[in-house]
């Protein structure tokens, strides 16, 4: 069971239009798929902006950044692309909001109340999509950076002088 916007707007902390569109936009593609909240990776979401609606993708599929199976491509498109391991199946959705009254986005609570009763099609583009399945997450060492001292995932190390370098480290000395 999807969970109710109620819910994740007490994860996210207020509502919003970007809240209620990509509720709208995650509770449709897991219907597409059949899917249901992801305890695990078996569905993976590849997200294309970082706004609101990121955080209700999260409460309805399950898919973290810690688990690996948030995909984040900064390409500032509200669109999202869900994959279902379980069944091979991929939806593309995207959020075009052609249906919105003239004048309703200036008042940001009427307009999330609007998306959130909207039909779908007046908000979203739904494209079942054949896909190859995403990589699963994969695990690496944490190494200490060698000027500072903090534990760094050892693919993210830079070469600085010889000495393995966290990126911020490689920056502040010119040599990212």
């Amino acid at each position: 069971m999807l969970p109710t916007f109620d819910e994740v707007v007490r994860f996210h902390g207020h509502v919003c239009p970007g809240l209620a569109i990509g509720y709208r936009m995650a509770c449709a593609a897991m219907r597409v798929l059949n899917a249901s909240h992801s305890d695990d990776e078996a569905t993976v979401a590849i997200v294309e902006n970082s706004a609101c609606g990121v955080d209700a993708l999260q409460c309805v599929t399950g898919c973290t950044f810690g688990k690996g199976n948030l995909i984040f491509r900064d390409y500032g498109k509200h669109v999202y692309t869900l994959y279902s391991r379980t069944t091979s199946r991929g939806v593309r959705v995207a959020y075009h909001g052609r249906g919105v009254p003239d004048g309703l986005r200036e008042d940001k609570t009427a307009f999330a109340q609007w998306v959130l009763e909207a039909p779908v099609d007046a908000l979203l583009s739904l494209e079942e999509k054949l896909m190859k399945e995403p990589e699963p997450a994969q695990l690496h060492r944490s190494i200490a950076c060698a000027q500072c001292g903090e534990m760094v995932m050892e693919t993210r190390l830079k070469q600085v002088a010889g000495k393995a370098v966290c990126i911020p480290c490689a920056e502040q000395y010119g040599a990212a």
